[in-house]
């Protein structure tokens, strides 16, 4: 019962994110103020075009450009990366769903008084996420206005004025939370994360100009090992139960730091022309995209497969072996079937990378749809 009110929720979450500021289908966008225009009274960005390119517009990878930048609101949601948000909602309510089941179940563990705090923390991962992604935005402006010129410093939407607010009110907001209503280590947890995703972006450090591997280990480590052991260690924290790595919990943060890892180098298969243009060293521009994505399907498919493995081969009781089995196998039979729609529509095609690269969070996100059964 835990497991299955905890899914409904998750779906429920993914849902109302997913339809959040999305135009209506055959509902026209309003005309875009003219350049120069600012209706956030930010200072505008010089030489970018308002317009978007219909494919892109079309196809917009993470959504982001679906959305209206012209009020602070839908700024505000850009600048906080919303697929992003969604794999932190989702981690968290997995999470706490997972050592709730692993505590006794929700009858036996429930109590009003854990709201709050469950509440407070999520608002933590949030302040902390949307510090991450707003920070690599401000010293990203002009690699975004070729990459992602939907994004709204780039865009002119907001100002790096209002930006580095919202960055300094999330700077205190999240670790003023950990720090008041969790333990030391969690916040230790919670700052070490804060200052790698900080040190991916901000020099001297810029882990993700120091090439691929700085990069990919930096978002492997707060996205696959950070994010899934602090939340299941606060959540057992706050009910009082004492730590001890559950087989799922263990899987759960190998497969995701995999997981992650693999995001880590798709992520600069639809940058690749402004990081070309301005030397910033990925894979993606070593080796070439189709070459990437060939490797990220392969390394995800042997990681689908060692989860189908693993739960045909542990211990009775370790897993719930028929989601565990069945649930990664229709996975990996569907990486198999956006890979090879990626192929179909064209390596090089830009359309094609950025579905490929949606599809990789797709993934991402049903995987947290299956840990909570699993």
């Amino acid at each position: 019962m835990v497991a299955r009110a905890a899914g409904a929720t998750i779906v429920a979450l993914l849902a109302a994110q997913a339809g959040a500021f999305r135009r209506p289908a055959g509902v026209a966008r309003l005309p875009a103020p003219s350049r120069g225009v600012n209706t956030l009274g930010a200072r505008p960005v010089a030489s970018v075009p308002r317009a978007r390119p219909p494919a892109l517009a079309a196809n917009a990878a993470l959504d982001e450009n679906s959305v209206s930048g012209d009020t602070f609101l839908g700024a505000l949601y850009k600048f906080c990366r919303p697929h992003t948000i969604r794999g932190t909602i989702l981690a968290s309510v997995a999470g706490v769903a997972k050592a709730l089941a692993d505590s006794g179940g929700l009858a036996a563990c429930w109590s009003w008084e854990l709201l709050p705090r469950a509440a407070l923390g999520l608002v933590a991962l949030l302040a902390g996420n949307a510090f991450i992604v707003g920070i690599n935005q401000l010293y990203d402006v002009e690699v975004d206005k070729v990459n992602k010129p939907f994004l709204p410093i780039a865009a002119g939407e907001l100002s790096p004025a209002t930006a580095k607010l919202l960055l300094a009110i999330c700077a205190v907001t999240g670790p003023a939370i950990v720090a008041t209503q969790f333990s030391p280590l969690i916040l230790q947890l919670y700052a070490l994360g804060t200052f790698a995703g900080t040190a991916y972006s901000v020099p001297p450090f810029k882990l993700k100009a120091r090439g691929p591997l700085a990069a990919g280990i930096t978002i492997a480590t707060c996205r696959g090992f950070l994010l899934n052991f602090g939340v299941y260690y606060a959540t057992l924290e706050a009910l009082g139960k004492t730590f001890a790595w559950s087989p799922g919990v263990a899987f759960m943060a190998r497969f995701m730091t995999v997981f992650a890892a693999v995001i880590a180098v798709t992520k600069d298969l639809p940058d690749v022309e402004g990081d070309r243009a301005y030397g910033v060293k990925t894979f993606a521009t070593r080796v070439g995209v189709a070459k990437v994505a060939a490797g990220a399907s392969l390394a995800l498919a042997l990681n689908y497969a060692s989860a189908i493995a693993q739960g045909v081969l542990a211990p009775a009781g370790a897993f719930a072996r028929g989601p565990m089995v069945a649930g990664h196998a229709v996975l990996l039979l569907g990486l198999g079937r956006f890979f090879l729609r990626y192929r179909r529509s064209g390596p090089t095609n830009m359309d094609a990378i950025k579905g490929y690269y949606k599809s990789i969070w797709d993934l991402f996100y049903l995987e947290y749809l299956l840990y909570i059964f699993i």
